[in-house]
């Protein structure tokens, strides 16, 4: 039996039957997103001033991702275009650019996800924090004043190291009530298993700074339980890269094994390829979304 608007549109839409089902398949995607944009928008409205992170996302990755998925877009269009006129080795070498900066832009996103990982955080009551601003100040450590909750938000490209000979932590963990004491340092200073390097073989001769965990309200790394920009972070961009996921899967068939339909029906193969780019498209869009509102503000 065969499917009635799988090639030729339906009347009464406009549309084939792939093209219908995408659009009806977007509409709950943008409900998805568009949800979590507007709770992350609220609760940066809401936030007390000094609060909610700021620039602790790397602009550069971010807007390179975002030329690299502005690219793909535009491959995309030349591999579907490429079907139209039946010449199957352009449409190969386009659709394998598009794949290649899907799989760039994981590469970068899986970078910065590290990074996050490596990034940490330490809340010091004002107080406190003037016996240790000058030491942090050589530093380079970005210093955020949060006058509601009377602190000092103390972040960097700060490392945490197992305990060295004085079994000192940084952190391994988010901390509180930690009454040990919190060794940071330049990451350039110290050996990658967390002792200091022999004398004389020391990239860098900046000293430690030792903060003691009773001068410490808050420590972690800047992962989800850190803080709730972070989870909206993590949450959104996630969900993103499993859509970029997906879309790299499903185009990678079409590259390989489904490109065998071209032989049998080349109409039928450009309207599934149509119906991914839309799909592609969408994700792009996302993205070129996400970009100003979690990176720019």
């Amino acid at each position: 039996m065969e499917i009635p608007y799988t090639l030729t549109a339906r009347p009464d839409t406009g549309l084939y039957n792939g093209k219908l089902g995408i659009w009806l398949f977007l509409a709950s995607e943008v409900m998805l997103f568009g949800a979590l944009f507007t709770a992350y928008l609220f609760m940066r409205i809401g936030a007390e001033d000094g609060t909610w992170p700021q620039h602790v996302l790397s602009v550069p990755i971010g807007l390179t991702n975002t030329a690299i998925l502005i690219v793909s877009s535009i491959t995309m269009v030349y591999a579907w275009v490429a079907l139209k006129e039946r010449n199957i080795h352009k449409y190969r070498i386009f659709l394998g650019i598009t794949i290649v900066c899907g799989v760039a832009f994981l590469c970068l996103k899986g970078y910065e996800y590290y990074s996050k990982y490596e990034h940490w955080g330490l809340l010091i009551p004002e107080a406190k924090f003037a016996q240790y601003e000058e030491q942090l100040k050589k530093m380079d450590a970005e210093i955020t004043p949060i006058p509601s909750l009377h602190a000092v938000q103390i972040s960097g490209d700060l490392e945490g190291w197992k305990p060295g000979p004085d079994n000192n932590y940084y952190m391994t963990e988010s901390q509180t009530g930690f009454t040990g004491n919190y060794v940071l340092a330049p990451v350039k200073a110290f050996h990658p298993y967390g002792y200091k390097a022999p004398a004389g073989t020391e990239e860098s001769t900046e000293e430690t700074i030792t903060i003691p965990g009773t001068d410490v309200e808050r420590a972690g790394r800047f992962l989800p339980y850190y803080g709730t920009y972070f989870g909206i972070y993590f949450t959104v961009t996630g969900l993103h890269a499993l859509h970029i996921i997906g879309g790299v899967v499903v185009m990678t068939y079409f590259l390989t094994i489904g490109s065998s339909l071209y032989k049998r029906n080349p109409e039928q193969l450009s309207n599934r390829l149509e119906v991914t780019g839309i799909f592609w498209h969408f994700v792009d869009l996302v993205w070129i979304t996400v970009f100003p509102i979690l990176y720019l503000t």
